[in-house]
């Protein structure tokens, strides 16, 4: 019985590595397979991170709110789920708090976000 849980902690750990490093504030493009019926698509959800929670476990979640159409949107991904696809980092923000459930009672320009600017090297 412990070498089937050492045998699935090591998949998992294997998936883990192959997964973007991110963390709140970042907005990502979360592709997710969606199964309708005998058919299987993937959907994109890309929202800015607002909590990641039980990092390096493998019970490791993040949440991921969008605005779609006025309406704002939450989804919550387990970490090493199946059904995620891939993550995408598309833009690394610049906060000070880990959990940015601010962000909820936001929209317009209040709802902005920093972005990180690249490392330049200075003179």
């Amino acid at each position: 019985m412990a070498d089937l849980i050492k045998f699935v902690e090591q998949e998992l750990a294997a998936k883990r590595t192959k997964l973007p490093d991110f963390k709140s504030g970042d907005t990502v493009n979360v592709h997710v397979k969606i199964s309708e019926g005998n058919k299987e698509r993937i959907q994109q959800f890309q929202g800015v991170v607002l909590t990641r929670r039980g990092k390096g476990t493998n019970g490791e979640s993040f949440s991921v709110r969008k605005v779609s159409n006025g309406i704002g949107v939450e989804r919550i991904f387990p970490f090493l789920s199946p059904s995620i696809e891939k993550i995408e980092v598309m833009k690394v923000g610049k906060v000070r708090r880990a959990k940015l459930y601010y962000m909820v009672g936001r929209q317009g320009k209040s709802a902005r976000i920093k972005e990180k600017l690249a490392n330049i090297s200075a003179k």
